[in-house]
């Protein structure tokens, strides 16, 4: 049960590699076996290795956390130990039927066998098993320990050799005495999923240069992320960001997903004597320093660009088509005021960005805008003060603007809020507020649009299907479409109608009647609280049952996060 907590082969290795690290090894070598082979997956360190005893009554012993007997710290490299609950090295029984233990200190070897099959079959605790356990002499300098998984679980996938290194290097990169192989290779730079840059140069009185960095994929942050000083092979410091962290052009959170290393040997006489840092006042390093954040700075700037434009092409669509609303002469200002938000915005998750185009798309629509834009257009021709003030103007303006989108949109919800509170409000009056405020579904409907195709469509449909003595069962649906081609059907039903299963069967036959017509059809049924039969354990991807006091709620948590933000920038 222990090693099938692990949510992967991978993760369940690494708890391998931990223990190897609180074992104070210098080398771990992991082979991992070919797929479609009977080969086993070999974990091999250098540690200081275990004695039958520890065996038998630390390793066997379940949830012996060894901080509580042996510290915090390991004893011989001062390391803090990775191990917390005891647990961990049971992790290969996640991926494997048999896992092999052998382990040399004080001039023995200890082998140990375990089953799995043998541990879930039987009555006693694991520590009143009678596990294979064997010792045989080996020579004093032996120490280590080599964990051999076999008889490996069929139900899951081979472990990923680059998933491997992907999970290590991000744990392990940074350190100088703790060296990992996966088949043979050791763990790199370029193991980090993202875009490698690598640049050389000859310094005077300094030598040969060396930068190499990752820019690393995905949002989230890297635990140990910058730029590491190596010198002579020796990592001084802390990891830096050469000062790029005070540009306020470079967004922090893209910052966070650099890693890589300076190699500069010339550097030798100008560490402090402890190798903790870089002598303050050195000329040598400001030198490095002053080239390699210029190559930084350049390669930033242009995955920065590409990412900023990739989260624009995922809402172009909606983008061009709230553009042609705005005169020929004021559109390319209007892009490029969109541009700006979206680089103050950089890193948001898609559902924060889909907020974020939402409120600007309206901003634009203003005539606020292009008054400060055309002052900037004319001050270019004029002097640089008069310039730099359009500017800052310009970006008051658009968080100013932006802000007073959002505070309206507040204070619709409040208007809502009082609409479902009132018994007697209908399906057709929610549906007017919806029809026009989409982005109350949240940011992944928020640019859909309808149209009169569309609506006539469901008229037809509600005209043949619900007339004579059906008439007063009429539902009252909508339908949209997004730039993907998906269409969105929503069943409104009044905010005292409390939502039931019949609802959702009886929106699922409108899809139905509907697909002929349509592909990819999503549904929505909006009405009141659950009933308390409908639980959200059972909902489907292609359908969701929300009541209007959870859109409301969730749409005034994005809105007041938005405003909170745009206070900060101002500030």
């Amino acid at each position: 049960l222990l090693g099938d907590s692990y949510r992967s082969s991978e993760q369940a290795i690494k708890e391998s590699v931990d223990n190897a690290w609180d074992a104070d090894a210098e080398n771990v070598y992991i082979t991992l076996p070919d797929p479609m082979t009977s080969d086993p997956i070999r974990i091999e360190d250098d540690g200081s290795g275990m004695t039958s005893n520890e065996v038998l009554n630390e390793y066997l012993v379940v949830a012996n956390d060894r901080r509580s007997r042996k510290g915090e710290r390991t004893p011989r490299k001062n390391r803090l130990v990775k191990g917390r609950k005891g647990v961990g090295k049971f992790a290969g029984l996640m991926a494997a039927n048999t896992m092999i233990v052998e382990s040399k200190a004080r001039g023995f070897l200890t082998h140990l066998l375990i089953n799995k099959e043998d541990l879930l079959s039987a009555s006693a605790d694991l520590e009143g098993i009678d596990l294979p356990l064997e010792t045989t002499k080996c020579t004093q300098e032996d120490h280590g320990t080599t964990i051999i998984l076999s008889h490996l679980n069929q139900n899951l996938s081979f472990p990923n050799p680059e998933k491997l290194k992907r999970i290590l290097i991000l744990e392990y990169g940074r350190q100088a005495d703790f060296r990992i192989h996966v088949n043979d290779e050791q763990l790199s730079i370029d193991d980090i999923p993202g875009e490698t840059f690598t640049d050389e140069i000859e310094i005077t009185d300094v030598g040969r240069i060396r930068l190499r960095f990752t820019v690393a994929e995905g949002r989230k942050p890297l635990k140990q992320s910058g730029l590491a000083i190596r010198v002579g092979g020796k990592v001084v410091g802390k990891p830096t960001y050469l000062d790029l962290d005070q540009d306020e052009h470079i967004p922090g959170k893209l910052l966070k997903k650099i890693y890589g290393e300076i190699e500069a040997d010339g550097l030798v006489d100008d560490i402090t004597a402890d190798w903790g840092a870089i002598i303050e006042n050195s000329k040598a390093f400001d030198q490095v320093k002053t080239w390699a954040a210029t190559q930084l700075k350049e390669k930033i700037n242009t995955v920065f660009a590409s990412e900023v434009n990739l989260a624009k092409a995922r809402h172009q669509k909606e983008i061009n088509r709230r553009l042609e609303k705005i005169p020929d002469h004021r559109r390319d200002f209007a892009r490029r005021a969109l541009d700006r938000v979206m680089r103050r915005f950089y890193g948001e998750s898609e559902e924060r960005i889909g907020v974020i185009i939402s409120v600007v798309l309206e901003a634009f629509e203003r005539d606020e805008y292009w008054v400060v834009l055309q002052k900037i257009d004319d001050s270019k021709q004029q002097d640089v003060e008069t310039f730099a003030e359009a500017l800052e103007n310009f970006g008051l303006l658009d968080m100013a603007l932006m802000a007073q989108q959002a505070s309206s949109r507040l204070a619709l919800l409040d208007k809502l809020d009082d609409l479902i509170q009132n018994p007697g409000t209908l399906e057709k009056t929610i549906h007017a507020v919806f029809e026009k405020n989409l982005w109350l579904l949240g940011a992944e409907y928020s640019l859909m649009s309808s149209n009169d195709t569309l609506a006539r469509i469901i008229e037809e449909y509600t005209n043949t299907k619900f007339k004579g003595e059906r008439a007063h069962k009429r539902p009252d649906l909508f339908l949209s479409q997004d730039l993907y081609e998906q269409y969105l059907l929503i069943e409104f039903k009044r905010p005292s109608h409390a939502l039931t299963r019949d609802d959702e069967n009886q929106a699922i036959k409108y899809r139905d009647d509907l697909t002929p017509k349509f592909d990819k059809i999503i549904i929505l049924v909006l009405g009141g609280e659950r009933h308390k039969t409908v639980t959200s354990h059972y909902d489907r991807e292609d359908l969701k049952v929300i009541s209007y006091a959870a859109l409301i709620s969730r749409a005034r948590t994005q809105l007041q996060w938005l405003i909170d933000q745009l206070t900060i920038e101002k500030t």
